[in-house]
Parts: structure tokens; sequence; C-alpha cells
């Protein structure tokens, strides 16, 4: 697939015709000028696009490309700089909308910690922690709560529910979880521990996301969370 020709005058209407439906609307960017970039997808292809034509806008696409690749696991569509898919063959919808919000709205340097994949509860001093292993061809993710708490196990399975909803995986055990590609991704699931932990906070947090950005998703072919 071709480069996004981001100088050339394009109607809403050609770049959903070109590019798919939006599945994510960054409404502004606070590391380029406030502008919105939006997430198209078709046939499992994501495109980073804008409808601004500011200078150096390009190279900021590219940018926001390459943090897909880096902090999503997504690989680069060869002779892009806007497109990128994952090697699994299958779109992980809800996760890639966290990733696109992270791609623009984290700063520049911001870089995914390394090492063990574990977080601190943010409503008890449980710490989450998560390990994974491959069994009947399928990679899942066990989670584990270790710590002082009043009810662990209801928190444990109160963060097993995020995993489900957020990731859309499915449960492979009382404690495990897989995607529905059986693929192992790693880089998703660090992504996705933040949110597990505090349902309510996340759920707010993408209704107000949004209301932000209601007032251009009929024109960018948005398709609004499920």
């Amino acid at each position: 697939m071709t480069e996004t020709k981001t100088t050339e005058p394009v109607r809403a209407a050609d770049v959903i015709e070109r590019y798919g439906r939006c599945l994510e609307l960054v409404p502004t960017d606070p590391s380029f000028h406030d502008i919105s970039f939006g997430l198209y997808v078709k046939d499992g292809v994501c495109t980073v696009w804008t409808f601004s034509r500011r200078p150096g806008v390009r190279e900021r696409v590219r940018q926001i490309r390459d943090r897909l690749v880096d902090l999503g696991g997504l690989a680069p569509i060869e002779g892009t700089t806007d497109q990128a898919r994952f090697p699994c063959g299958y779109l992980h919808v809800r996760p890639v909308r966290f990733l696109m919000a992270q791609a623009v709205g984290k700063a520049k340097d911001y870089a995914q910690p390394g090492g063990d994949m574990s977080i601190k509860d943010s409503k008890t001093d449980l710490i989450i922690s998560l390990s994974g292993g491959e069994r009947d061809r399928r990679y899942f993710y066990e989670v584990m709560v270790e710590g002082e708490a009043a009810n662990p196990a209801m928190r444990l399975r109160m963060v097993v529910a995020g995993f489900l909803r957020y990731g859309e995986m499915d449960k492979s055990g009382d404690t495990e979880v897989t995607f529905p590609c059986g693929q192992r991704h790693d880089q998703l699931m660090r992504l996705l521990l933040p949110y597990s932990r505090n349902v309510s906070a996340v759920e707010g947090m993408m209704e107000a996301e949004a209301l932000r950005g209601q007032m251009t998703t009929n024109t960018l072919g948005f398709t609004p969370p499920s």
C-alpha cells in the first residue's frame, strides 16, 4: 500500500475508502500543535492519518506509527511510514485503541518498562504480576497477586475481568487469560496491565475521550467503542 500523502487535499470519504473505518480518534496531540490523529483500519492494516497540513506533520505521523510498533508489537508495512499490522494477523481492536492513545499522548521519549510484568494495585497494597507459558499451541498469561489485602481472591478476579474486558481476551483457567489469536503479545499485556487494575476509572476516561472527539467522529468515519 502507498504512503499517505498529507499534502494533497483529501475528502473524509476518500480517506475512509482508501484506509477503512476510523477505529480510534485522538482529538489532541500535546506534542504536535494539539492537532487530531485517527487510526484507520482496512484488511487488518492500521493507518495513522491526520487532515492537518502543518509543516512537519508527515514526520509526526511516522513517529506515531513507530510508537505503535515499539509499544504494541505491530509490524511496519514495508515501503510506508504510516502503516502497520499485527504479525499474528488478528486485529486486537480494544487494545489497539489504548495503544493509539498512548502512541499520541505519551512523551516522545516514553518507553514501556522492561523486566518482569508487575505493577502495584491501585486499590490495595497487592502487587499484580503476570507470567506466560504455552499449552496446546496457545500462549496464555497467568495473573497473580501478592501481598496483604482484605480479600485478595476477589481482587484477583476483578483484575482478570479487566483483562477480559480491555484486552478482549478469553479465560483459559480461573486466573489465566489468552488472546483470541492464541499468540504471545507481551507488549500488549504491559500496555493493558495498568488499565486492568482499575475498571471504573478507565470507563470514565473512555467516556471523556469519546465526548472530546464527538464533534468530528461522524465526518471521520469513526467507529464508537463497543
